[in-house]
């Protein structure tokens, strides 16, 4: 396959549109395009691939890997599935079994910065291409030899979503912030996305800005103690849809009829449930099933292709909408059918 051709089919292949061609082109008697290589069952080949992410506990990540699963299975790539259970020691730990093995690629996302950049060099060094994706395994600017660095925007995403939750607010009222894990550069964008917001409505107030680690117990029980504290509670951004509806969970606990706007980001299956039940009024798409298949044909070009480092692009973004009750159907849809 010529360069140009490689670049041309990233760039299609990871377009939603092109999701559906793709089920077609690996599993049906069809014809590929003409620069496409045979399919893996035409030929024998399979590759071996590890991934890791934040862990199986937040759906984000679950939905991510059930994803790559299913398009490994029909790319020849026999996927292994490394649970970090966001933990930071035992995502280490599990990168650390990884750099023992052969692989033919490796994709991370890295539940905290600068906590995997040793064993990560290791896999590098032994010439295994190594995906970085949604969080950065070091900081920006710091080069090891990762293969890529592919993110959505979480700062526009939370930029969006908070501008929506003001909105209903009508710009004034008492607003908590339920952040996700500090460490993750991912959470991170999203509070400055949050804050860059805010800061345009004076007579808006954070009452808590709380991290919730993606752990909805941890939310629930914040959120417990919040809708005691406070009696005047009008809108709250969340990082991610299972905080958001964790809080929600704790509303219904607690009795009382509260009127509070929520916001999330991610809008996999339960923000996109939550939206559609009104208990959100919008989850900004960080599509778990596109960025896992990214990190997944990336490293298919590499082994399956031979596309060196250098064609591939060092950043790339995968932007997303919001998702409100408008448009909530056609994403769900998509989301069960693993196109985003």
């Amino acid at each position: 396959m010529h360069n140009d051709n490689r670049r041309a089919f990233l760039q299609w292949s990871t377009s939603s549109v092109a999701l559906g061609a793709l089920t077609t082109m690996f599993s049906c008697n069809q014809t590929s395009p003409a620069d496409a290589p045979a399919a893996p069952a035409a030929t024998g080949k399979r590759y071996k691939a590890a991934f890791s992410n934040a862990g199986l506990k937040a759906t984000w990540c679950a939905h991510g890997m059930d994803t790559v699963k299913w398009w490994g299975d029909r790319l020849g790539v026999d996927v292994t599935i490394y649970d970090s259970q966001l933990d930071i020691n035992k995502q280490r730990q599990d990168i650390e079994d990884m750099a023992t093995k052969e692989w033919d690629f490796v994709a991370l996302q890295a539940y905290a910065i600068q906590t995997l950049e040793e064993p990560v060099k290791r896999l590098i060094d032994k010439g295994i291409p190594v995906i970085d994706f949604d969080t950065r395994i070091v900081p920006e600017g710091k080069d090891i030899g990762l293969w890529t660095f592919m993110t959505p925007d979480h700062e526009k995403l939370a930029e969006q979503a908070t501008e929506m939750i003001c909105q209903a607010m009508g710009g004034k009222g008492k607003m908590v912030h339920t952040q996700g894990a500090l460490a993750h550069t991912g959470a991170q964008l999203r509070a400055k996305g949050f804050k860059n917001v805010v800061a345009k409505y004076p007579e808006i107030e954070v009452i808590d800005e709380q991290p919730g680690d993606w752990d909805i117990n941890k939310v629930g029980t914040i959120w417990d103690d919040l809708l005691v504290k406070h009696e005047q509670i009008d809108g709250a951004f969340c990082h991610n849809d299972d905080m958001a509806m964790a809080a929600v969970q704790a509303i219904k606990r607690s009795g009382k009829e509260r009127k509070i706007y929520f916001g999330s980001i991610d809008a996999q299956e339960r923000g996109i449930s939550g939206v559609l039940s009104g208990d959100l009024i919008c989850s900004a798409m960080n599509a778990a099933g596109r960025i896992h298949l990214t990190a997944l044909m990336v490293g298919y070009f590499a082994c399956a292709m031979g596309q060196k480092k250098e064609e591939v692009p060092q950043y790339m973004i995968i932007d997303n909408p919001v998702v409100t009750k408008d448009n909530a159907e056609s994403f769900k849809y998509l989301m069960e059918n693993k196109m985003i």
